[in-house]
């Protein structure tokens, strides 16, 4: 079975109306549930999240271990290598989840932030203050550290979520939550706050789809036929988070020292992430000085190769490059391969990427300042990194705490989603017995 099947599939489940009630009624729960963060101040919230920051370091053994189960099945099934790594668990994993909440704990509270505000002629009084969402749906396979992000942000954002984790790491997830649960009972706010409705299998995912009006939004995180169908499905608003079809763009002038480590950066520093390179694009001008260097370390990295012609050309001897289809420009493999391309223009850079790109991440390494402003207006993807790897595009990174997603929508969220992203706002108008005239 695949992943993104198996984040969809069913284990043993009630009929469907019976299932579509019981996640209905945990979505009421949930409702209820956040009432007691509404009130709640930044302290209570970051002490529940060191609370549970230390409960999973605690836990790390018994989540380890459940982790190597789920891990074993699924190897055996079949799961790509990428995949498999962001299923795995091990305790410095552990450890870093567990860090991000702290790290999540410690950046400012966005709830109550003024937007903006003003005083009108009329003496009316007006504020635009963020506020939580509500309660946040999460769909998303083989990622258990997703189950503890979407848990910190929720909370101090002030949300609830209810979360569908999928088979591939059901016994990771079961044993989160359980710890997730505990922990928020014992700083005496609701275990409700986080629940996970696994249980259900795939109906239960199509009940949250379905769960408008209870459900205030749902966030799809996976491959892209798990994301299309959320997107497409569901009756709840979704926030889409993209595939991650990763270009880097090498100019004509590039200092190539520097190229090469970004580039191995981005590919090798770990495949199965929606923000490493799938895509290489080299200028002509850097062929010779550049290309055959570059393809000699990827390949020495285990990497394989799908390129054009000039590429070809250009491989070193024993360096094999497999011919590039239409089919490859557009894949994000989450695997030791790239797609590598020769370009005779920033212009023709610009339009490969505006042709293939998922609309996630794209980097140019370049000295040229004006190439570099130009890539940044003319490419239309979430995150543009000039001269730095496009391994920065995450929550962590840039300085957000934990992540619960990457949106390559343009509506509302852009980009890493982290605390403010979870927020919505409402208009607050104080007056002194105004009346509309």
């Amino acid at each position: 079975m695949t992943a993104t099947a198996s984040s969809i599939a069913a284990n043993p489940s009630p009929q469907a109306p019976d299932v579509e009630a019981a996640v209905r009624d945990v979505a009421r729960r949930a409702q209820v549930a956040s009432r007691a963060l509404a009130t709640a101040s930044r302290g209570v919230k970051d002490a529940a999240l060191h609370a549970i920051a230390d409960a999973l370091v605690s836990a790390t053994d018994e989540i380890v271990a459940a982790n190597a189960l789920d891990g074993e099945r699924e190897r055996a099934g079949g799961m790509d290598a990428g995949l498999l790594d962001r299923l795995a668990l091990t305790p410095a994993r552990v450890e870093a989840i567990a860090q991000a909440l702290r790290a999540v704990a410690a950046l400012p509270d966005p709830v109550g932030d003024v937007v903006r505000g003003q005083t009108l002629p009329n003496g009316l009084r007006l504020q635009q203050l963020r506020v939580p969402m509500g309660v946040v749906g999460m769909i998303y396979e083989a990622r258990p550290n997703v189950t503890v992000d979407a848990a910190g942000l929720a909370l101090k954002s002030g949300n609830a979520v209810i979360l569908r984790g999928g088979s591939a790491a059901i016994r990771s997830n079961e044993v989160i939550v359980r710890v997730l649960r505990d922990a928020l009972e014992a700083q005496g706010l609701p275990a409700d706050l986080v629940q996970t409705i696994d249980e259900f299998g795939r109906p239960g995912g199509v009940a949250l789809m379905h769960a408008r009006g209870l459900v205030d939004v749902l966030i799809p995180r996976g491959g892209a036929s798990l994301i299309r169908t959320v997107v497409e499905e569901s009756s709840v608003p979704v926030i889409e988070t993209g595939v991650g079809n990763v270009h880097v763009y090498v100019d004509a002038s590039a200092d190539l020292d520097q190229a090469v480590a970004i580039v191995m950066n981005a590919k090798t520093q770990r495949v199965g992430v929606c923000n490493a390179a799938e895509t290489l694009l080299v200028h002509a001008d850097v062929v010779d000085a550049f290309l055959g260097r570059m393809l000699t370390e990827l390949a020495g990295a285990g990497v394989v190769l799908h390129g054009d012609e000039r590429t070809a050309q250009a491989a070193p001897s024993g360096v094999d490059v497999t011919p590039a289809t239409d089919a490859d420009w557009a894949t994000e493999y989450l695997a030791l391969e790239l797609a590598v391309r020769v370009v005779d223009s920033l212009d023709e850079a610009i339009d490969h990427i505006r042709t293939y790109s998922s609309g996630h991440t794209e980097a140019i390494l370049t000295n040229d300042l004006r190439a570099a402003d130009r890539f940044v207006a003319e490419v239309d993807s979430a995150a543009v990194m000039v001269n730095a790897s496009t391994r920065f595009t995450d929550g962590g990174e840039l300085g957000l705490g934990a992540e619960i997603g990457i949106s390559t929508q343009k509506l509302h969220a852009r980009g890493p989603m982290g605390l403010a992203e979870l927020t919505t706002t409402k208009w607050v108008v104080r007056g002194q017995g105004h009346v509309r005239p």
